[in-house]
């Protein structure tokens, strides 16, 4: 699995092809961050709604042929994920990448924006949730942000 993190913006610099995915709270509130870019770009909030998807869970939306992948990574907006929950998300999202024959995915630097989990433990998280896939990641950072 190639796996690769560049300077860009990833609704201006992705591959148009490539799935999206970020993380939210399962109340979908999204209201500060990329998550409201997502929701003001995407809307859907109704659909993502009726899936029901739980923490560990990822809900999604099909928009113009392309995949947008919501994974559940803590309960409410104000709440900070734990490990083990970013992991399983990934996880889930992993499958639902491999059912919907998706090849590509591009990504912001989930979970170390607001959610404040450490890069390095985002890049190895990532890392080894799609390792042996033929699923090419790839994750954005606009030039501006800081590393933690």
């Amino acid at each position: 699995m190639p796996f690769r993190e560049i300077p860009g913006d990833l609704f201006e610099n992705s591959n148009p092809t490539d799935a999206l995915a970020h993380c939210v709270s399962q109340d979908l509130r999204m209201g500060k961050g990329i998550a409201k870019s997502f929701k003001d770009k995407f809307n859907g909030v109704a659909e993502l709604k009726k899936q029901n998807k739980k923490v560990g869970e990822v809900a999604y939306l099909c928009h113009e042929n392309r995949y947008i992948f919501y994974l559940i990574t803590k309960l409410s907006a104000w709440d900070k994920p734990t490990e083990e929950d970013f992991k399983k998300s990934l996880f889930e999202l992993r499958k639902l990448c491999e059912q919907f024959e998706v090849t590509g995915l591009s990504l912001p630097r989930i979970g170390a924006g607001l959610d404040r989990l450490r890069l390095d433990f985002v890049h190895e998280s990532v890392s080894n949730a799609f390792e042996g896939s033929d699923i090419s990641v790839t994750m954005y950072y606009l030039p501006n942000q800081t590393t933690k």
